[in-house]
């Protein structure tokens, strides 16, 4: 098979790609013959070696995959040949073949497109544990929740789940073009951060109450403003730090106003943390999962494709990516999906 190779930390436009063995199905676990992977700024830190975990050398980057269960590994039973699936993978996910554990793989629903399904596992998956578990935003109907970077994968995400919810979205973007996209996905106002300071436009859009809960996949200064703009009680999650900086944390702001910070690292629950939590919390990432297929089913949410690339273009892909030019996410597409979008 042909796969994306990491030979020693380097630079995601240095990796090649190389002729490797089919992997081979893992205990409780499949093969899959993969139709389309995501490509992530995350993905660029893991092949620098500058990531939390470390994958060992060599190996193949990619930990979102979407296709056709080609083999089924000794103690597998919830999937067969010929399904149709969606995985979070540890590693090896651009080639066109990856072995994934049955615990983070899940059902394609009908209807749901290779290059739209792995948005799931990842921007949707995450998006949903940070608007609806307990303990992070826990978004009510009524609630006022403000989304930065509305227009990428988790940004599109966090919306449409808002909105499930019924929740008042303000959203910030970069662009017109954006603004149009995200408000096509539901936001009920849109803030261009290029033209105008956010905070007072959310401060009069809330009648100086502030929002209840804050989505920030950019960090740096917009988490700093963002505090500012928080309501009495408010909750605000920090997802990423597209923007390249993380943010201080000035605690008289979370003590006067009885904020709340919370994180969440998805990769914790799907095996990318020192503590390998995948199994103990099956329980209540599946029926999350399950829900998101649901809800994509009835035409509820809407995942965007950024723009799709063969594996030859990996490199085009990642550039759209850190260049954050993606409305969306990027995908690489194999097979039958390249040729429905056209992929050479």
């Amino acid at each position: 098979m042909r796969a994306l190779y990491c030979r020693d930390w380097q630079p995601f436009n240095d990796l090649e790609i190389a002729d490797l063995p089919d992997p081979t199905p893992p205990e409780k676990g499949l093969r899959i013959r993969v139709l389309a992977a995501g490509v992530s700024f995350a993905q660029s830190l893991v092949v620098q070696g500058k990531y939390q975990r470390k994958p060992p050398l060599p190996f193949t980057p990619g930990s979102e995959v979407a296709g056709i269960v080609e083999a089924v590994g000794p103690g597998a039973s919830r999937f067969k040949v010929g399904d149709r699936v969606f995985s979070m993978v540890d590693w090896g996910g651009l080639a066109e073949k990856a072995a994934a554990l049955e615990v983070n793989t899940y059902p394609m629903p009908d209807g749901m497109e290779y290059a739209h399904a792995i948005s799931i596992t990842n921007s949707y998956g995450t998006s949903a544990a940070a608007l609806t578990w307990q303990h992070l935003l826990n978004i009510q109907a009524g609630d006022v929740l403000l989304v930065h970077g509305a227009a990428g994968g988790v940004g599109i995400a966090a919306v449409e789940i808002g909105k499930i919810l019924g929740a008042t979205l303000i959203a910030t973007v970069g662009s017109d073009e954006k603004m149009e996209i995200v408000r096509r996905h539901g936001a009920d106002h849109v803030i261009n951060y290029r033209e105008q300071d956010f905070r007072p436009v959310v401060m009069e859009l809330t009648g100086g109450k502030g929002v209840n809960a804050c989505y920030d996949p950019v960090g740096g200064d917009v988490f700093k403003e963002s505090l500012r703009c928080m309501a009495v009680e408010g909750r605000i999650m920090p997802v990423g730090f597209a923007s390249g900086t993380i943010p201080d944390i000035p605690a008289n702001i979370l003590l006067v106003k009885n904020i709340s910070v919370t994180g969440l690292n998805m990769g914790y629950y799907g095996g990318w943390s020192p503590h390998d939590a995948r199994y103990e919390s099956e329980g209540r990432l599946r029926p999350m999962m399950e829900q998101l297929g649901q809800w994509y089913a009835e035409g509820k949410i809407k995942p965007e494709l950024a723009a799709a690339y063969s594996l030859d273009q990996f490199r085009e892909a990642m550039d759209m990516v850190l260049g954050r030019k993606a409305i969306g996410r990027v995908a690489v597409v194999f097979g039958d999906e390249a040729k429905r979008l056209g992929v050479a």
